[in-house]
């Protein structure tokens, strides 16, 4: 294995999928490559905990 180059479905900037990621991946079972980079998986995730936390 080696590292992958993709690109963020989000906001078009280029992030390496690490060996290490892609490891992490295989053992979790996941099949597909991440699709958004580390800052907007982050962001997509801190969105998601702040309408669940207002929606209370």
């Amino acid at each position: 294995m080696e590292d992958i180059k993709l690109i963020c479905k989000d906001c078009g900037k280029e992030f390496v999928f690490t060996v290490g990621e892609q490891e992490f991946y295989k053992q979790k079972g996941f099949e597909n490559q991440p699709v958004r980079c580390p800052d907007c998986r982050k962001n997509r995730k801190n969105t998601r905990n702040n309408f669940r936390r207002d929606n209370r």
